[in-house]
């Protein structure tokens, strides 16, 4: 794997690979809190402080949300239950086929984990044609 692929992942990188992916559209969100979407539907975005989500020492809510949509539940589970993993996700995501990542633990991932998430979740909200089409252009190694 190349050295930069190894490196710890940053928020840029997240941009950079949701817009990396076909037929992307981003949405302004609210305030620096972009949507990226693909043929309407919503893969990665930032959200807003909800009151869910908040920091157990301080009981302030976390202000960098990250969501990624994921392609299944056991997929999501098989992410937060992982106690290594940085991903997590609340009450109000229940039944909800997504996880939540703090930006402050991006750095946690390699970018290369980091572009197989945004993969994912852009497979996962893509049309069967879009997906297939992607798929058949990236071959998994």
């Amino acid at each position: 794997m190349p050295e930069d692929e190894r490196r710890s992942a940053r928020v840029e990188d997240v941009h950079e690979y949701a817009l990396a992916m076909p037929h992307v559209t981003v949405y302004p969100g609210t305030g620096d809190r972009p949507i990226y979407q693909v043929g309407g539907k919503s893969f990665v975005f930032f959200r807003t402080p909800r009151p869910d989500a908040v920091d157990p020492e301080s009981g302030e809510r976390y202000r960098d949300v990250i969501v990624f949509w994921v392609a299944s539940e056991e997929d999501k589970q098989a992410l937060v239950r992982d106690e290594t993993s940085p991903f997590f996700t609340t009450a109000h995501f229940n039944g909800h086929l997504s996880v939540l990542l703090r930006a402050g633990r991006v750095g946690e991932l390699t970018r290369d984990e980091l572009a197989e998430i945004v993969q994912d979740a852009w497979l996962s909200r893509a049309s069967g044609r879009r997906a297939a089409a992607w798929l058949d252009a990236h071959p998994p190694p």
